[in-house]
């Protein structure tokens, strides 16, 4: 699949190149500039994780993770999920590695989850812009939501 996403990105590339060849380069440009001040925070977190992955032994990450107290380590990676501000695009790769260093899925899918849907870091600012009520019912409803979603993949994987 990768090869495919590649391969289009490339043709299109190559096809915008030919017909707006000054707009493409133009983006070319500003991506690459974009890029560059990016890596700096790609390189750090991609190096945070290397370094808590080499640091946490995976039979720590299996026991606590893992497949035997499935419901409470799904409330803990629920829990983390939702204090904890991480763009997706690292979010997944960890993840990943940490299914791959003996995670449970239900668990991986309930932190990425409530990453992504939970907001208590920003909550103040969410409360501000649409009141104490929504944001609470919001970020509750939420937090139930992950847990569910957890719960369901469990049962199918």
């Amino acid at each position: 699949m990768t090869i495919i996403m590649w391969s289009a990105t490339g043709l299109l590339l190559i096809l915008s190149f030919f017909l707006k060849k000054a707009e493409t380069k133009k983006a070319i440009k500003k991506a690459k500039a974009m890029m560059g001040m990016m890596m700096p925070q790609i390189l750090a977190i991609l190096l945070a994780i290397g370094l808590v992955l080499g640091i946490i032994p995976p039979s720590l990450i299996e026991k606590v993770l893992g497949q035997g107290q499935t419901f409470i380590s799904v409330i803990i990676a629920s829990a983390f999920g939702s204090i904890t501000i991480i763009p997706g695009f690292v979010a997944f790769p960890l993840v990943g590695s940490l299914v791959d260093q003996g995670a449970d899925y239900s668990v991986a899918a309930a932190f990425i989850t409530t990453l992504t849907m939970v907001g208590i870091a920003t909550i103040s600012l969410e409360s501000k812009q649409f009141g104490n009520k929504f944001t609470l019912y919001r970020n509750g409803l939420s937090f139930l939501g992950a847990i569910v979603i957890a719960i369901l993949l469990g049962m199918v994987m």
